[in-house]
């Protein structure tokens, strides 16, 4: 019986620990495109069809203001050493980086990679540019994995990005 009461108050406190992680994702990544694009109030939906859905597409978002297009937002999640990091990477309507934010971060160590000054690398490249570790992504001691995943990750979307732009999705 008790043990019965332990898995009941464990799955209760999962549910609200994992609901609260969620709405700071949602908060933080509301205060940079407002922050991005110095807009108030700005409308999200989904890039991608039903038709053309795959994991990539449910996370890239386009941003609206006043019905007009001005850019996109890819929400991610990257491995670091143990566990996983929240980001956001804001594109203007032309799919230029504009922002990359780390919006939570799971690690003891590792999280220099969320410094502006790391992840400006990235601020104005397009899907034209292949992001490559120590060639023309700085190294961070200590945070040699979540380096990787970020850098992987940039190039993952704006391969994605290319790949949609070829074929007229966006």
């Amino acid at each position: 019986m008790k043990k019965i009461k332990f898995n009941i108050l464990f799955l209760v406190f999962l549910l609200i620990n994992s609901s609260l992680i969620f709405s700071q994702i949602h908060r933080r990544a509301d205060i940079e495109i407002k922050k991005v694009f110095s807009i108030e109030n700005y409308q999200l939906d989904r890039v991608i069809n039903q038709n053309f859905e795959d994991f990539l597409s449910k996370r890239l978002l386009l941003i609206k203001t006043n019905n007009e297009k001005i850019g996109y937002a890819y929400l991610g999640t990257a491995p670091s050493q143990t566990k996983y990091f929240d980001y956001i990477v804001l594109f203007d309507k032309d799919l230029v980086i504009q922002s990359i934010k780390i919006l939570v971060y799971r690690e003891d160590y590792g999280g220099e990679i969320g410094s502006k000054r790391w992840l400006n690398q990235f601020i104005g490249k397009t899907f034209f540019d292949k992001f490559i570790y120590r060639k023309n992504v700085a190294a961070i001691s200590g945070a040699t994995i979540s380096v990787n995943s970020m850098t992987d990750a940039v190039n993952d979307i704006l391969s994605y990005l290319k790949s949609l732009k070829n074929k007229g999705v966006i």
